[in-house]
């Protein structure tokens, strides 16, 4: 099965597949499209599934995340579809641009082009010096999902390099604002829903302060996960992590500004064609009708989210 890379702004390495492939022992010939092909009769079976024609690219994708496992990757699939159904607030197909615009004035967020030497993606996040109403934060938790869902239809990789750019915003202004429980929500869809795996967190930031932010990441994610969280003083610490070559150039590295990045980024989800493709894909939920009581009571009971809300019949 070929990969198709559809992205303009996303690149792969020549191996990237092959490479990640091997990682789970599914680089062998037959071995993916046979994975595939048991997920696919699973999904067929789903009942409570209200979409059923998922890409092979896309159940691929979601195998690989869960590396190489079809059982893991049934278990992504059903909370991907039940994570839409209990928290729609977070899957808007209501994507304007002069809105976003606005936005990045306060964050921006982006994915960079280039893999690292082990094929993990960066995601950076810079947060500016600005007013801001807490009432606006849900649009910085949503723009982090169409990223998720992006990524998930475009792109084949290892995982993720998370950068938390401080360095210029005022976090005694910024903690107070943040819904921890929204934010809480935002991690589990990207982590349990959308499977993405972190292998380093950087945060940027000269502040006294950033330890308390550092408490706040903590709060949102796994012990495991809370444990790669590095704190820098500078930006130039980062090159010690992540080459030169993926950076921006106004972060010292070879790569388009983080400005050029963001229009072409807020450019990607502006358009027809990926609008069509998140209504098709916020479609993907789930009939709490058909599903079985113990099978929601036992993958969900306890999870973060508006579960509480959900009646089973």
């Amino acid at each position: 099965m070929d990969f198709l890379l559809k992205s303009k702004i996303l690149e792969l390495d020549p191996d990237t597949v092959q490479y990640v492939r091997k990682q789970y022992n599914l680089d062998k010939p037959g071995r993916i499209e046979d994975a595939v092909a048991l997920l696919r009769e699973w999904v067929q079976k789903q009942s409570h599934f209200n979409k059923k024609d998922f890409s092979d690219q896309y159940l691929e994708v979601t195998i690989i995340i869960c590396k190489g496992s079809v059982e893991r990757a049934k278990t992504q699939l059903d909370k991907m579809c039940t994570f839409r159904t209990l928290m729609p607030d977070f899957f808007s197909t209501r994507v304007v641009k002069k809105e976003y615009e606005e936005y990045h004035k306060i964050v921006q967020s982006i994915v960079l082009p280039k893999l690292t030497p082990d094929h993990y993606r960066v995601h950076l996040a810079k947060y500016h010096n600005v007013e801001w109403e807490a009432s606006q934060a849900i649009h910085f938790f949503r723009q982090n999902v169409y990223l998720a869902e992006y990524i998930k239809a475009h792109d084949y990789l290892s995982g993720f390099v998370l950068v938390i750019d401080l360095s210029d915003a005022n976090i005694m202004n910024f903690l107070p604002k943040i819904n921890v429980f929204q934010a809480k929500q935002t991690m589990t869809i990207l982590m349990e829903g959308y499977g993405m795996r972190v292998k380093q967190m950087h945060v940027i930031s000269k502040s006294k302060l950033v330890d308390g932010f550092v408490l706040l990441l903590k709060q949102l994610v796994s012990p495991k996960i809370g444990d790669r969280i590095k704190v820098h003083k500078s930006i130039q610490d980062l090159f010690k992590y992540i080459p030169k070559a993926i950076l921006p150039k106004d972060y010292g590295g070879e790569e388009r500004s983080l400005e050029t990045l963001q229009a072409e980024w807020i450019d990607a989800f502006t358009t027809d064609e990926y609008l069509k493709y998140l209504q098709e894909m916020n479609a993907a939920t789930t009939n709490e009708s058909c599903r079985p009581r113990d099978k929601f009571s036992e993958n969900y009971a306890g999870m973060s989210g508006t579960f509480r809300y959900l009646t089973v019949d």
